[in-house]
């Protein structure tokens, strides 16, 4: 009964709520991004939400708009700016998608949002996670978060869709409040930021970098059909 009726309406109870309180502290953040970044303030990307369907995801801009003398823009590490650090350190980027629970594309606890080109690497029994809205956080968020491998991140994933409960859920978001306050693996160990699925399958060599480039073909094509 929770997973099928109270568990939407708490998200959506929730995250009207968490608004109404926080957006003082959303337009103070938005204001000095606005500044330090320039526009935009909020950051879009499209991912895939509950049985795949392609959503787009909200978030705190945290990078740069630098080029190289190409016109390409930077790698990530490049562009990540040091206030853009603290807000993911904080994990106050990942307040605008309290827009995405209210309006459905997301839960408050579930498997995170990965990435297209993250999912069309995974396993049919790892793409499982996607058969509930994804979430703000989740298991894998108290268990390491971005410094656990991904094998164990979707495990994580899949462990919790097999028995959702009100309980299992208090558990997460109380978990999540502390990591949030020792900050830990926001990025993964030795990187500023977290390493895509595809890159990691291909440094372990677990694929091929002929799989690697026919999956990342099939990830862009699933974005120009969304």
């Amino acid at each position: 009964m929770y997973k099928l009726l109270f568990k939407r309406l708490l998200d959506f109870t929730l995250s009207l709520v968490a608004l109404i309180v926080l957006s003082p502290i959303m337009l103070i953040i938005a204001i000095m991004i606005r500044i330090k970044l320039g526009k935009p303030v909020i950051f879009k990307q499209k991912r895939p939400g509950k049985d795949e369907k392609i959503f787009e995801m909200y978030k705190f801009r945290t990078m740069s708009d630098k080029r190289d003398r190409k016109g390409n823009l930077l790698s990530d590490e490049d562009r990540l700016t040091k206030f853009g650090k603290l807000l993911r350190a904080t994990s106050l980027d990942e307040l605008p998608e309290l827009f995405n629970i209210l309006k459905g594309d997301m839960s408050i606890v579930g498997p995170r949002p990965q990435l297209v080109r993250d999912m069309v690497f995974m396993s049919d029994k790892q793409r499982k996670r996607h058969s509930v809205r994804q979430g703000l956080t989740g298991l894998a968020q108290v268990n390491g978060r971005n410094n656990i491998s991904w094998e164990d991140k979707i495990n994580y994933d899949l462990k919790y869709i097999d028995k959702i409960t009100f309980i299992n859920d208090f558990k997460i978001i109380m978990n999540t409040v502390l990591k949030v306050f020792k900050r830990e693996g926001v990025s993964t160990e030795g990187m500023d930021t977290a390493e895509d699925f595809g890159d990691y399958l291909l440094r372990c060599k677990k694929i091929t970098i002929e799989q690697y480039q026919k999956k990342q073909k099939e990830a862009e094509l699933l974005l120009e059909d969304k």
